[in-house]
């Protein structure tokens, strides 16, 4: 009897594995990669919601716990995965640097946004009016931790890389079985994958299709993450990650030239040198309408839970939801209201 079977493996996955192995846990985890967002995401963790200038939903907490958490799993897997970059804003008309200069002063974004206007030092983009910087950001390498935590799984035996049937899924009183495994509770951590799930497809998960491309650009030489109609992340080795889209009708994991020629129109407008395109990456993010992740017990089987709904937000927020979730699970902890499932109930007992 395992204590938990963990389906899914992207980021709400590792992390809510990582608070299995901390508390000493036994656990499976069932992956069929077929959720890519996670994969293809930019990885940044950023505070700021820059069109605005305000602080994402509970931030400040998350990049507490967020940090470190890198951190621990960088040594656990021994393998970069936290490349620091300042994001830098550039600037469309002076109207933004004044709301900019009226941000620094509101609390918890006084300690993120820097007070100077920063000076474009690079040739090759056109930013006369200069950044705003946000301070200690950075990016985390999704693809490198979801590859490398696999292998780590597979070592212990503890992954494995197939669909679940929920047909062979039975719950019981005190467990669940699956197949030829038992386990006192399931988590469910499907990214998108939820709308097939027949347990929780009542709950209100949109869905956000986002592209992104890597282009190489020799001349470019820039260190840090630029944000305008669109961002350029840095990746090293004259690479850049450029994006993102955000589509809400087409729910495929395909590539589209519409959405190709979206982020070349957009990043032409600042970029001046040559590059040439590497790949172009598509993935559904597991978005909701509210905006707030969908975390906690199912309301009629108390031992199927979810974690989920992180939107383009998942760096950041899926080491604190896993936290509360398994504090919620294992030691009567509250759940945070905002993101807990119960707020949808009736949606589950209505028609």
């Amino acid at each position: 009897m395992l204590d938990y079977l963990v389906v899914g493996l992207g980021l709400a996955g590792i992390s809510f594995c990582e608070q299995l192995e901390k508390h000493g846990k036994s656990f499976q985890v069932i992956n069929d990669n077929s959720q890519r967002a996670s994969i293809v995401a930019g990885g940044l963790y950023n505070p700021v919601i820059l069109k605005r200038f305000t602080m994402a939903w509970n931030a400040r907490s998350q990049m507490d716990l967020a940090i470190p958490f890198y951190q621990e799993l960088e040594k656990k897997l021994q393998t970069q995965l936290d490349y620091k970059l300042p994001v830098l804003r550039r600037f469309a008309s002076v109207e933004e640097q004044n709301l900019w200069f009226d941000a620094t002063d509101k609390p918890d974004l006084d300690y993120f946004l820097n007070t100077k206007i920063k000076e474009n030092q690079n040739p090759h983009i056109e930013a006369s009016l200069g950044y705003g910087e946000v301070q200690y950001t950075g990016r985390v390498d999704t693809k490198v931790l979801i590859n490398k935590y696999q292998e780590y799984l597979l070592d212990k035996s503890s992954l494995l890389n197939e669909s679940i049937d929920y047909a062979h899924l039975e719950l019981k009183d005190e467990c669940i079985s699956y197949k030829d495994i038992q386990a006192k509770k399931i988590v469910f951590a499907e990214g998108y994958g939820l709308k097939q799930n027949p347990y929780f497809s009542y709950l209100p998960l949109n869905g956000t299709k986002g592209e992104l491309l890597t282009i190489k650009a020799p001349e470019l030489k820039e260190e840090a993450v630029i944000k305008s109609s669109v961002f350029i992340i840095p990746l090293g080795a004259d690479l850049y990650r450029v994006g993102s889209t955000y589509k809400w009708k087409d729910k495929t994991n395909v590539p589209t030239d519409a959405a190709k020629n979206e982020l070349l129109d957009k990043l032409n407008t600042f970029l001046k040198c040559d590059y040439e395109i590497v790949s172009h990456v598509a993935g559904v993010r597991p978005t909701v309408a509210d905006r707030r992740p969908l975390v906690g017990e199912h309301p009629k089987y108390k031992s199927l839970y979810l974690l989920n709904g992180f939107g383009s937000r998942g760096v950041l927020i899926a080491p604190s939801a896993s936290q509360n979730l398994y504090a919620y699970i294992e030691n009567d902890e509250e759940l945070d209201a905002e993101m807990n499932i119960s707020r949808f109930t009736k949606k589950y007992y209505t028609p």
